[in-house]
């Protein structure tokens, strides 16, 4: 034997462990699920806006691409907490790429973790 013993502590100890593992599964289904529940609200936005602007407006090829790209870009971001590198890696692009998009989108990260547009872009 290796001279290891259990005592009454121990079990309360196991007990406490368990208790433990099971609370950071709850909360990491439960993360995943917050997850999910954005990622579906930006396909119902991304759907609104479809719908709307397709009903009375002929269809250019590049701009629906783009906005296409931008939400996919924003649902990364949000995915990703707004860290590019990650949300890089998620979309399958460089880094450099995903910052250029970003850029070129004029995509912002306000305080609330939600990705945005620039004044300028929402008014034009």
């Amino acid at each position: 034997m290796n001279g290891l013993t259990w005592k009454a502590e121990d079990t309360i100890t196991s007990r406490q462990a368990a208790n433990l593992l099971r609370d950071e599964a709850f909360e990491s289904r439960l993360s995943s699920l917050r997850e999910v529940a954005i990622d579906l609200l930006n396909a119902v936005d991304c759907l609104k806006e479809t719908t709307t602007s397709s009903s009375s407006q002929t269809l250019n090829l590049d701009d629906e691409v783009r906005k296409f790209e931008a939400d996919l870009i924003r649902a990364a971001l949000v995915r990703t907490n707004g860290n590019q590198a990650r949300a890089a890696r998620l979309l399958g692009v460089k880094h450099t790429t995903l910052n250029a998009k970003i850029k070129r989108y004029q995509l912002l990260f306000d305080s609330d973790n939600r990705p945005s547009r620039q004044p300028a872009e929402m008014a034009a």
